[in-house]
């Protein structure tokens, strides 16, 4: 299997895996793709639509009839028909709508076949929970940044706080970042686990610039093992 020009970054939600994707692609000058914006955007217009979260025809109709876009600009990371979601999908409520939304099949299909059309053509980082695994197992670069439950959970509530939504207490989103781990790594299609092949990256105790700097530096080393030129 040939190696594709992908830089995979999986881990649990709060990890900081988001964060450190974006600020890595912004540093090698690559493209960014974030799928789990793609899952929050799909569960959050099928909410506002009365769409049931489960497999059958009205969800079929749904991921048919729907214009997913990603990166327009700068501000509009993610949307849907036309309508800029980057924003309303960090709402918290909508991380469970995107843990049930992403068990079914037809949505992953979907996602699957989009993510690597995106990618098809240019290098980039992809972040989500199945990257390394399943959407793109021959990425030439694997990671999965994690950190423990409480200190993702603190990153989370600072999220939460500067957006004006404090009304959940650090014990509440502890259990919440809790059910969502178990969720994603027993549920049926594609749970989260690390690929074989991948790096361990926790960040628990580690500053943002010392995480971008080691992994900056491994990809360089395997980009240029390969002959990939960033």
């Amino acid at each position: 299997m040939s190696l594709s020009k992908v830089i995979a970054i999986d881990g649990p939600s709060g990890s900081g895996k988001s964060t450190i994707a974006k600020k890595l692609a912004e540093s090698l000058n690559v493209l960014y793709i974030d799928t789990g914006a793609m899952f929050r955007a799909l569960a959050y217009s099928c909410d506002q639509r009365n769409i049931p979260l489960r497999a059958g025809s009205e969800m079929d109709d749904f991921l048919s009839e729907i214009n997913l876009e990603y990166g327009k600009s700068q501000d509009f990371l993610i949307g849907i028909d036309g309508e800029n979601l980057t924003k309303k999908i960090r709402e918290h409520n909508v991380s469970k709508l995107a843990s049930i939304i992403s068990q079914i099949p037809q949505v992953r299909e979907f996602l699957l076949n989009y993510q690597r059309e995106l990618a098809s053509r240019v290098v980039c980082v992809m972040e989500g929970r199945d990257i390394g695994t399943v959407v793109f197992p021959n990425a030439f670069c694997k990671f999965f940044v994690t950190a423990s439950v409480e200190v993702r959970s603190k990153r989370r509530l600072n999220q939460l706080n500067e957006a004006g939504d404090s009304d959940l207490s650090l014990e509440q989103i502890m259990m919440d970042v809790k059910k969502r781990d178990e969720s994603d790594m027993n549920r049926e299609v594609a749970p989260l686990k690390m690929a074989e092949d991948a790096d361990l990256v926790d960040t628990s105790d580690m500053e943002l610039l010392d995480v971008l700097n080691s992994l900056k530096s491994s990809v360089e080393d395997r980009a240029k093992g390969i002959g990939i030129t960033l």
